[in-house]
């Protein structure tokens, strides 16, 4: 762990002003076989799957299944696949702690509280990711510093002390008029809810449509206060 935190220091010089091309073009090919990228398959992550499809041809991508997605999700999920030849990884929660936590605090038990619904993201989520990182040294996430508060401070380099991990951002400067141009100058497939007011989609239960003029991420648990609006991937 130690020797990482020193690659992480020298790394964040070196690559210090780069782009976001030239950020991912490093990792894969410096750290082949170790370097992961974690897609949500937001407009974000459909921007760096795009730019992985022209660095290599077999990056290692995985998402998470929580079982609760929306339809367009997996449409989407489908399409990418085809469209880039891309293998994406997908990790499911284990089915015994699904039903254990559904037989004791209901379907529905993240509306009930932050506690309950922290516990949903954690079966959900956070244990499908940990299986997710085994062998890795680096993350690659498509989280911008515009998406939320909780986000704002975050650097295209980080260490990831929870996770023991090199966290990159790649796109964490971009605003989203760029994501949306890359997607238009490009032709990158993108989730149809977008067209519909979603700007952030995750779970079905958990995601509402945003009106305008609301924060981006506003739609993601809309019954917690912002500050609190995270499911546990990206919390150090």
């Amino acid at each position: 762990m130690e020797n990482r935190v020193q690659v992480y220091d020298e790394l964040s010089l070196i690559l210090e002003g780069k782009s976001a091309n030239e950020v991912l073009h490093y990792f894969f090919n410096e750290f082949d076989g170790n370097v992961g990228f974690s897609t949500s398959l937001g407009a974000e992550d459909q921007v760096i799957t795009h730019m992985l499809s022209q660095i290599t041809s077999n990056p290692y991508i995985f998402t998470l299944d929580t079982g609760r997605l929306f339809p367009e999700t997996y449409d989407l999920l489908d399409l990418t696949t085809k469209k880039y030849n891309l293998k994406i990884n997908i990790f499911y929660p284990q089915a015994e702690s699904v039903q254990k936590m559904v037989t004791e605090k209901g379907i529905n038990l993240f509306y009930d509280s932050i506690e309950n619904r922290e516990l949903c993201c954690f079966v959900r989520k956070m244990e499908p990711l940990k299986r997710a990182f085994t062998g890795l040294d680096v993350w690659v996430c498509g989280l911008r510093k515009g998406q939320s508060p909780t986000r704002k401070d975050m650097k295209n380099i980080e260490w990831d002390e929870k996770n023991g991990l090199i966290k990159v951002n790649p796109i964490i400067d971009w605003t989203e008029q760029q994501v949306w141009n890359y997607i238009r100058e490009n032709k990158v497939p993108y989730n149809k809810l977008h067209d519909k007011g979603f700007p952030s989609i995750g779970c079905q239960p958990c995601t509402r449509a945003v009106q305008p003029g609301e924060d981006i991420r506003a739609g993601r648990w809309w019954w917690e206060n912002p500050e609190t609006r995270e499911c546990g991937l990206h919390k150090k």
